[in-house]
């Protein structure tokens, strides 16, 4: 599932360079709301690139580290931990994860991205069970996560939700890099590899041998569009997200409920219905919606009074995009051309 999916060589100036093409990939750890069942464990959600080793964590229920040991991910190789709300099933596996990547021997710091009371609620654990870390973490309040690391994998956008407590949503966008050359429209108009398309690279003019002068300007690709998932925290209007799903590709948005259950529960518990996610994705014509944070009366079997089918029913008479309803170590790849496939 993870790796590399397509290498150009190209020399410019005596000087290999690799332009990689990768896929954005996520994996879900949990699924299920409020309590895990048997098939679905409480939430937590990777997110990588596939040609890269290290990973983010969104969320980290009780028994998030279980789950982790089904799947290629490591301790070693996590980059940040974004927590978007304070609620047990969406925090509870922190305290596993960190003591199980000190056992592991992980000495790199470790940041942690999350409401400011997910702080307290660490480091009293930290305190009250002794609990010796090896590594730093590096605490960053989501209202300041403009002071993340230079070197992370993303770029970062946190989206103000509606729950009970202080909700967020964390929209990963690609790191797209500098212009690249069309090499084939080069080779077609017989201009030799090498130094000249390092200048070119540059957007300088160059003279070929048979005379003709040619600008790097005419031969840049169009700049590739930044390839970007939002994934929201537990909420109970959707719309919230509408700005930024103007430019987004994926939307990973709880369902706990079908909206007749929602209606007849009340407002109280702050949840979203399958139908109200995806009015919003249809109205804001987004490519890709996964649903997740699935309520545990929703089962499996289809002959069962409540079943998942319920869910996924009521959001495809809503929405005409390409709907997912997300199972624990599912993985999603979001290709090159804003396409969503699950591998």
């Amino acid at each position: 599932m993870l790796g590399l999916r397509c290498i150009l060589l190209t020399h410019f100036d005596e000087t290999f360079y690799i332009l990689a093409f990768y896929y954005m990939q996520i994996q879900f750890l949990g699924t299920s709301s409020g309590t895990p069942t048997k098939a679905r464990n409480v939430s937590g959600l990777a997110i990588k690139k596939t040609n890269s080793k290290s990973w983010c964590l969104v969320d980290c229920g009780e028994g998030t580290q279980h789950r982790l040991l089904e799947t290629n991910l490591t301790l070693k190789n996590l980059q940040a931990i974004f927590i978007t709300h304070i609620h047990g099933d969406h925090c509870y596996g922190l305290p596993g994860v960190l003591a199980s990547a000190a056992m592991a021997g992980r000495t790199a710091p470790l940041w942690l991205v999350a409401p400011a009371k997910i702080r307290s609620f660490v480091e009293g654990v930290i305190a009250s069970t002794e609990l010796w870390l090896n590594f730093e973490i590096q605490f960053v309040d989501v209202a300041e996560a403009s002071s993340l690391p230079a070197d992370l994998d993303f770029k970062l956008e946190v989206i103000q939700l509606s729950h009970r407590v202080p909700s967020f949503g964390y929209a990963f966008s690609e790191k797209v890099s500098g212009r690249k050359l069309d090499a084939d429209q080069l080779r077609k108009d017989g201009v030799p590899s090498g130094p000249l398309w390092g200048q070119l690279q540059q957007g300088r003019s160059v003279t070929l041998d048979d005379g003709r002068v040619i600008s790097g300007e005419d031969y840049f690709l169009p700049a590739r569009v930044s390839r970007k998932i939002i994934i929201a925290g537990d909420n109970d209007n959707p719309d919230l997200l509408s700005e930024a799903m103007k430019n987004a590709h994926v939307l990973v948005h709880e369902a706990t409920y079908t909206h007749d259950v929602l209606e007849k529960i009340g407002p109280g518990p702050q949840h979203s219905s399958a139908k109200l996610v995806a009015d919003s994705a249809e109205k804001n014509e987004l490519q890709n919606l996964v649903l997740t944070h699935f309520s545990p009366r929703y089962g499996a079997q289809t002959d069962s009074a409540m079943s998942i089918n319920d869910i996924e029913n009521e959001a495809r008479n809503s929405y005409s995009g390409h709907l997912f309803l997300a199972n624990d170590l599912d993985c999603f790849e979001l290709q090159t051309d804003g396409s969503l496939a699950k591998v």
